[in-house]
């Protein structure tokens, strides 16, 4: 029943109707919120919207090409699954139903330092997983240290530096909803249990939720942060970094044009242009603003991927055009997994795909290497 409802939703809007009638609002509310009033993420929506294509006809368009180099490997599609914390608190499955999807539709997914399944439990459930892992780095530095020895030794060769979480941001739909990780069985959480039984029912019954990286999850994710997060990263730590680590490095949280040549300066061989979703700073510039400039400063040797906002393979598309390597996804795919686990992560990727390739005919292209400027106007 559950599969045949998400092949019946053709949008990425209806998967999100779906998640919100199967999790308890705190839940929800979790993944599909901002800082403050949220202004950020509205103005990433707003962003893309302000965009048109400029179609091109009479062009044999019967054979598209959807794939895409990132970082050195093939991708079906130019979508990462980037990396979101607390994963098994949307679905049992976690990190496990969403390195299944990814690896079955032939696109990275990024594992994240918050994540509820550690990067060796993940890769033994997902043999054929790529491993990419995304690092906060910590007040200890040691165990920063011994963190990187395990992911190095679980054959991960792309880091994903996150540089834009000094501090947690201010999230107050989870202050409002009373969000602790783990979930704590208060009267109005046991009252939700009735809403959403099978929730509640799959959540007692597996393993703890919990971080699989190290053991502090108590109170909100803003105290999370703030306990554990080092707030005074500085190019020094970029510099420690890069010399620890001997594969490829990508930056995210990049926010402007000087930080963006600063981190190529570092040795970053990516940069991620994001705003943490709207997440982190409330009022923070669309990442898709940055983006022409950006790519126009850097050298080709640099990857330049984008993130926040994208809601469907039209968006995907503007970006690419704009001349992103790829985007990162981070709601979307947490909506499908909320709405059905591995089924919905999948669905949600098939309709990206489906997407991206109708709007490729309809635009004139047969791969994203043709997609430019010229077709977009604004």
């Amino acid at each position: 029943m559950r599969r045949d409802r998400l092949a019946a939703a053709p949008s990425l809007a209806d998967v999100r109707a779906l998640a919100r009638r199967r999790v308890p609002r705190a839940v929800f509310d979790y993944v599909d919120g901002a800082a403050g009033e949220e202004t950020g993420l509205s103005l990433s929506r707003a962003a893309y919207r302000s965009y048109s294509f400029v179609p091109r006809v009479m062009r044999d368009v019967r054979d598209v090409d959807t794939s895409r180099t990132m970082l050195g490997k093939r991708s079906a599609l130019p979508i990462v699954l980037g990396p979101t914390g607390f994963t098994r608190m949307m679905h049992h499955a976690g990190e496990t139903a969403v390195a299944h999807a990814a690896t079955d539709a032939s696109v990275p997914y990024v594992l994240s330092t918050l994540g509820t399944t550690s990067i060796e439990e993940l890769r033994s459930r997902v043999p054929h997983w790529d491993p990419w892992f995304q690092l906060y780095l910590w007040k200890d530095r040691g165990a920063s240290h011994e963190l990187l020895a395990r992911v190095r030794e679980s054959g991960c060769d792309v880091l994903v530096l996150t540089v834009d979480t000094p501090v947690g941001g201010l999230r107050l739909r989870d202050e409002r909803n009373g969000l602790s990780i783990p979930p704590k069985l208060t009267p109005a959480t046991l009252m939700d249990m009735a809403k959403y039984p099978r929730w509640w029912s799959n959540l007692l019954t597996t393993e703890p939720l919990e971080f699989a990286t190290f053991r502090d999850s108590g109170g909100t994710v803003a105290d999370l942060v703030d306990r554990v997060f080092e707030p005074s990263i500085t190019t020094d730590d970029v510099e420690w970094l890069r010399g620890e680590w001997p594969g490829r490095l990508v930056i995210k949280g990049i926010q402007s044009l000087e930080d963006a040549v600063l981190a190529r300066d570092l040795g970053a061989d990516a940069v991620l242009l994001s705003n943490h979703g709207g997440r982190q700073v409330e009022r923070g510039l669309p990442p898709i603003e940055l983006l022409p400039g950006v790519v126009e400063a850097l050298d080709a040797k640099t990857e330049v991927f984008v993130d926040g906002g994208v809601l469907s393979g039209a968006d995907v598309l503007i970006a690419v055009a704009l001349g992103a390597t790829g985007v990162w996804l981070g709601r979307a795919y947490l909506y499908g997994l909320m709405a059905g686990g591995q089924a919905g992560v999948e669905r949600v990727l098939s309709i990206f795909a489906k997407e991206i390739s109708t709007n490729m005919r309809l635009i004139g292209v047969t791969s994203l290497d043709q997609l430019d400027g010229t077709y977009l106007s604004r």
